[in-house]
């Protein structure tokens, strides 16, 4: 499969997850109601029916009360997305200056990988009580998603183990799985609510004496009996819809590091050690168990919400064995594996990917291989993150860690190369964040981003936002505003500033509120033709210097996605603006919809085989506006 399969078949998990919930609630609800009339038939005989179904009304509609309300406490509580996740687990942030030799390499592996993925970088946190080896990503859109490892996985993985396991969190992050996850692990909540309820009152009632204790009892016993119900219905629920995601995860991390070893070695080492991926807190592994690299605790087959060891290792490495795993297991119960230590040791690969094209090269893009590319780095990828990251100015990266310089740093990068241009948006920002803020925009501007390389300015942005998104909201809010100001200070602003800034503000906007956050569409094409016309225009009009190619590019692109349609060429007055009112309906698309629009851009850019580098990341940032993200070059082939 790819992305936009992955994300249709993350709305059919959706659906999944409703229909068994509900099914689970049906379960729940019977037993209440089995349970109530079973105790009032034994203590009063005379009751008549009538008196019966009124009371199993009652018993139904507290019984939905309940399982209602507990899942929207727990849906609620998780509002905040990925960080409420890894803080309610106990983790800590690793801090982007950190001089932790395992925690700077985590670091660097989650940026380099972010990178390559075409994502912001998520926050990063670390479970430091846990000996196991696991991992997971949280959150409802990359924008708002964190990946928390464990200590042990810090510990006994080495750098190409970490980097497979990280992969696969960023597979969840890509796939569509973390906000079915999030959800998950709320509406969950409802339907264990009654078990919870019934253990506290059996523990809170055992001093209890006497007749009037029966009752509370009777009460207590029932409620546990349906969380039992509410518990087996859960593990269900998590089996049937973790299972198969996991072994797309591992797919995806094999594409992601352009090896199958790393992954399989962490496996291994899962097998192998006698910590395992087990947490320790059995309560919380429960809850999150669905969204975890590793089984966190012991299930039976018929509820595990990860395929069998084995079976995910030898999909890596298939000569691997049950007897290669028992001598590892032997060997490591004398001397548990060092992961830093064996970084030292591994043989570095000779070669690697080539170096950025420069920003004037042409690039042989066609829509097929764009839209296999979205969000499924190819074996390149990851080495050109490393690149990237290595090649992006040092006084730049440092910039961009920096709290009171991100601001600037990110208003720098949308700051258009017309003088008079350039002018009027510094007159904006010194009109909403201050002179000296303006000032120091223009001097960041001219002093790192003037020449800046075609290829760096989206990875630039990546690597700042996690420093952004920890500003409060006030703050935000104010620099949303200021980036949409600077952006319509003149229509003349360039198309790439436009969509740059747009991908900003959808970001900031995803982390701060994150549970209403993008849905999963349902439109379909012909539902927002006059759209799809506006966006082809305006891109042919950008990347075509006179009127007849960017009708025919136009043409090219509409011809991908509505084909039967005579939209004529019209490229709106307001130009690049008038794109304020195309996003929320193309996102709103059917994902396999999506697939047709990133193809039509594509033709539509590509259309005079003439795509430098400045070309495909407009192409790019458009895709992560549409949350469709690509990696960092496309001119593979």
């Amino acid at each position: 499969m790819n992305f936009f399969e992955h994300q249709a078949a993350a709305r059919r998990g959706s659906f999944r997850m409703v229909m068994l919930f509900a099914l689970a609630v049906a379960g729940i609800v019977l037993v209440i109601d089995l349970i109530v009339l079973l105790l009032v038939g034994l203590q009063r005989e005379d009751a008549g029916s009538g008196s019966l179904i009124g009371l199993m009304v009652v018993s139904t509609l507290a019984t939905l009360a309940v399982i209602g309300l507990g899942s929207l406490y727990r849906v609620a509580s998780l509002r905040a997305g990925g960080e409420a996740v890894a803080q309610q687990m106990g983790g800590s942030e690793v801090s982007h200056d950190t001089q932790e030799p395992s925690l700077r390499r985590l670091r660097n592996v989650v940026e380099e990988i972010a990178i390559a993925s075409g994502v912001p970088v998520p926050r990063i946190f670390v479970l430091e009580h846990e000996a196991g080896i696991n991992a997971f990503a949280a959150g409802y859109a990359p924008a708002d998603a964190v990946v928390a490892v464990t200590r042990g996985a810090l510990d006994r993985l080495n750098r190409d183990e970490l980097q497979g396991v990280i992969a696969h969190e960023f597979g969840h992050i890509l796939n569509g799985d973390m906000r079915l996850n999030i959800r998950l692990m709320g509406v969950l909540f409802g339907i264990m609510m009654l078990g919870i309820i019934g253990q506290r009152i059996l523990v809170y009632g055992r001093g209890s004496r006497g007749k009037d204790a029966l009752p509370v009892f009777a009460i207590a016993g029932a409620a546990a009996l349906a969380g039992f119900v509410g518990l087996f219905f859960g593990r269900m629920i998590k089996a049937g819809v973790s299972r198969q995601r996991e072994l797309l995860a591992d797919a995806s991390a094999v594409q992601f590091t352009r090896q199958s070893a790393g992954l399989a070695g962490a496996l291994k080492k899962i097998a192998g050690l006698s910590s395992g991926s087990a947490l320790e807190d059995k309560g919380k592994a429960e809850e999150v168990s669905h969204m975890l690299f590793g089984e966190g605790r012991a299930y039976s087959r018929l509820f595990a919400t990860h395929p069998p060891l084995l079976q995910r290792i030898r999909l890596l490495d298939p000569l691997f064995g049950q007897h290669q795993l028992d001598e590892l297991a032997r060997r490591w119960a004398v001397a548990p594996p060092d992961g830093l230590l064996e970084d030292h040791t591994l043989r570095v690969a000779p070669g690697g990917p080539p170096p950025l094209p420069t920003a004037t090269a042409v690039l042989p893009l066609t829509p097929p291989k764009v839209v296999a590319q979205v969000a499924t780095p190819t074996p390149d990828d990851y080495g050109r993150a490393r690149i990237i990251a290595a090649t992006l100015p040092e006084p730049l990266q440092l910039l961009a860690k920096q709290r009171e310089q991100v601001m600037p740093l990110l208003l720098a990068l949308v700051i258009d190369g017309v003088p008079s241009v350039a002018a009027r948006q510094r007159f904006e920002i010194a009109a909403r964040l201050g002179e000296a803020m303006a000032a120091r925009v223009i001097q960041l501007r001219e002093a790192y981003l003037r020449d800046l390389h075609p290829a760096h300015r989206l990875p630039l942005a990546a690597l700042a936002f996690p420093v952004l998104r920890r500003f409060p909201r006030p703050e935000l809010d104010a620099f949303i505003d200021t980036v949409d100001a600077a952006v319509h200070a003149d229509g003349k602003v360039s198309l790439f500033e436009y969509c740059l800034a747009r991908l900003l503000q959808v970001q900031v906007r995803e982390a701060l509120s994150p549970a209403q956050g993008r849905p999963f569409g349902r439109r379909k094409p012909h539902d927002v033709r006059g759209p799809f016309a506006t966006l082809l225009a305006v891109v042919a009009q950008a990347g075509h210097d006179t009127p007849t190619k960017a009708q025919h590019a136009y043409l090219a692109g509409l011809q991908r996605v509505l084909p039967r349609d005579h939209l004529p060429y019209a490229p709106p007055t307001q130009g690049v603006l008038a794109l304020d009112d195309v996003w929320e309906p193309l996102d709103a698309l059917d994902p396999l919809a999506k697939q047709l629009l990133v193809e039509a851009v594509t033709a539509a850019v590509s259309h005079d085989n003439q795509v430098r580098v400045a070309e495909a990341e407009l192409l790019r940032t458009i895709c992560g506006v549409l949350h469709c993200p690509l990696p960092p070059m496309l001119e593979k082939g």
